[in-house]
């Protein structure tokens, strides 16, 4: 039986730690590649324990989706790591990022970017009339086409948009919800 010095059993240590980090280390690297620049802001991967990499997020949600799309994203991490992951958990435990700020909630209508302003009062008209579907449609699109007439265009679709929506998205609400969902993991 050999007995080491206490440097030699340091220096054994030592590497070992290098060893079992170098795969969280790549993780970290691509982990905003993988999961996208959205949802990694939302997450922090924490450690690999056997094989299993533990993320921390920043909500409930963001962990319940993520979950969903683990298989994904083990399909595209697995290929950039020395020793494949046999899973990923996801929970808020951990979660010590501040940087991400809980997005304050619109409480009024003018602060919506769909908001347009008061476009005129409604005069109540003087003889009630019967009105049919075909009637109130026709009222309702000449009172669209009045409110839209000096408004801005979508640049992707060429549709009449509020101001609001322009500035937050740089397209309109419909073709910034597309947009939205084909983002990753989003």
């Amino acid at each position: 039986m050999s007995l080491k010095s206490v440097n030699d059993i340091l220096g054994c240590l030592e590497q070992q730690a290098r060893w079992q980090e170098q795969p969280f280390q790549q993780v970290l690297h691509f982990w905003a590649e993988v999961v996208g620049v959205v949802a990694a802001k939302h997450t922090q991967p924490i450690m690999i324990q056997r094989d299993v990499l533990r993320v921390a997020t920043s909500s409930a949600a963001w962990a319940q989706n993520l979950a969903f799309k683990r298989q994904m994203i083990l399909l595209k991490l697995n290929p950039k790591l020395p020793a494949p992951l046999v899973d990923i958990r996801f929970s808020t435990a951990g979660w010590q990022n501040s940087s991400v700020k809980p997005q304050p909630t619109t409480n009024s209508p003018q602060e919506h970017p769909s908001y347009l302003g008061k476009t005129g009062a409604v005069q109540p008209d003087a003889s009630p009339v019967q009105e049919t579907p075909e009637t109130a449609f026709g009222e309702w699109a000449k009172k669209m086409q009045m409110r839209s007439q000096n408004l801005p265009l979508c640049p992707q679709c060429q549709s009449p948009t509020p101001p609001g929506e322009l500035h937050r998205w740089q397209v309109c609400a419909i073709c910034a919800s597309k947009q939205f969902q084909n983002l990753p993991y989003a």
